[in-house]
């Protein structure tokens, strides 16, 4: 093949990205739960991590759509994001249990053999990156060495000796902007980490890569058969329904949790790293979103509704009340409707063990929280008793959302903001702001949103008997 055919090849091959959106977010509880966790939350900015990550590579020239592997429990909510991010077909990948990375490359590398195999950019959903134009060109060198059959990671150049990073050590250069990985390092103690930053040849691991569907399935043939076999059984028993496809339980279940890193990373001779420096963080701990924060003069990020006396290199959230420091240095507060963290910014990091103790207990606070995500909007339990349960409702524009009222003795809307259309057993009415309509028990009652601005609705049903199913549906 001629130097200009082979150039042309490179440029046609395309670059599938792969959205990794596992994972509960421990460390960020107690915003982040497991059926709500960090990804689908606007953590940054006004957009989710999911949806942002989607924005910055679909800008990329040659990226086609890209895939999303999930856990099936959060397929709306990823699914509710794409559509937002243009993309409401998106293929997305249902994982019934959650098996770790190299699995999930696995299933997803599958199915891009079916599209032509193409270079998979694998992207956790939970990243941020400042500067696109910087990790483009990262990609564009990424993608010379993933044509000829490399491995690529992306390594950080380290600012700080972080514990809570692996790392990864540098070799020979073998292209321009490319060199070869001679080891992986998991998470240093801080001497360690020390020694690391100073040697001058580590990298931050940044749990980015791209590859060749066929050369990653390769690799993990030979290193981790087991992943393999169990990984591309579970695909090929999978089930499709439109554009999401389920994993067969029963073979995926069986597969090896293990991460990309483990699995092949550190065992293959054709790893190699891009280094970069985008502005890029994992957004692992309530610490590292004060890093990249905005701050005040004393070094505070400051979110809602907070008064800081004689508080310094402090992160404080608090969107639902008035929150108030005095005297207090490298804090973390975090308010939520029904949950408070209160932490040492050095111990960031050990926030998952508050997850742990409440899983042990068996309280709820570590699976969800009083405010939840739902296909159309949201919804948040103000009160209930033994025979009543009022509900503050956020319906998105154009959305609709079902009630079951099989067990209510009667029910009541108040609309408090936006345009509902409320049909009951076909029978439609508009009720606007500062309005209210009775439904009567059993009959099937839509509610939807027909302006262009959120709708906002308290409901209080009651019941004779007060169950645990969710009242509300899609």
């Amino acid at each position: 093949m001629s130097d200009n055919a082979a150039a042309s090849d490179r440029s046609d091959t395309p670059i599938l990205p792969v959205v990794l959106s596992g994972g509960s977010g421990s460390r960020l509880w107690p915003e982040s739960r497991r059926l709500n966790p960090k990804q689908f939350l606007a953590l940054v900015d006004e957009h989710s991590m999911i949806r942002a990550t989607i924005d910055r590579v679909t800008e990329f020239v040659g990226a086609i759509q890209p895939i999303i592997v999930t856990n099936a429990d959060h397929a709306d909510a990823a699914e509710k994001d794409m559509a937002d991010a243009g993309f409401p077909d998106v293929h997305m990948i249902l994982e019934p249990v959650g098996r770790n990375t190299a699995p999930a490359v696995a299933v997803a590398a599958h199915k891009a053999i079916e599209l032509g195999d193409p270079l998979l950019l694998i992207l956790p959903a939970d990243h941020t990156i400042e500067n696109k134009q910087s990790f483009h060109a990262a990609i564009r060198t990424a993608s010379e060495a993933a044509h000829d059959g490399f491995l690529v990671t992306f390594g950080i150049s380290p600012s700080e000796p972080d514990t809570g990073y692996g790392y990864l050590k540098v070799g020979e250069p073998i292209g321009t902007g490319t060199k070869r990985v001679e080891e992986f390092k998991e998470k240093p103690d801080e001497a360690t980490a020390r020694e690391y930053v100073e040697s001058g040849r580590f990298l931050w691991n940044s749990g980015i890569f791209l590859f060749r569907a066929s050369t990653y399935l390769q690799q993990l043939e030979t290193f981790a058969p087991d992943i393999a076999e169990a990984s591309a059984r579970a695909f090929r028993l999978s089930k499709q329904v439109d554009n999401r496809q389920y994993l067969d339980e029963a073979s995926f279940a069986s597969c090896r949790a293990d991460s990309i890193d483990y699995a092949v990373m550190e065992k293959t001779d054709i790893a190699v790293v891009v280094p970069m420096d985008p502005g890029w963080s994992d957004v692992g701990s309530w610490k590292s979103l004060w890093e990249i924060a905005q701050k005040d003069e004393d070094d505070n990020a400051l979110i809602g509704d907070v008064i800081a006396v004689g508080t310094t290199e402090s992160y404080v959230k608090a969107p639902h009340r008035l929150v108030a420091t005095v005297g207090v240095d490298r804090l973390i507060v975090v308010d939520t409707p029904d949950a408070v963290l209160i932490a040492s910014m050095d111990a960031a990091q050990d926030v998952k063990a508050i997850v742990d103790v409440l899983e042990a207990a068996d309280r709820p606070e570590s699976e969800r929280s009083t405010i939840e995500r739902q296909p159309w909007g949201a919804q948040q339990i103000l009160g209930s008793g033994t025979n009543h349960v009022v509900r503050h409702l956020w319906i998105d524009p154009g959305q609709s959302a079902i009630l079951d009222t099989t067990d209510a003795v009667s029910i009541s809307f108040h609309v408090m903001q936006g345009s509902i259309r409320i049909s009951v057993e076909g029978v439609e009415k508009d009720v606007a702001p500062g309005e209210s309509t009775n439904v009567e028990p059993g009959d099937l009652t839509r509610l939807t949103n027909h302006g262009v601005e959120t709708a906002e609705i308290v409901e209080v049903e009651i019941r004779s008997t007060l169950g645990h199913n969710e009242s509300i549906s899609t």
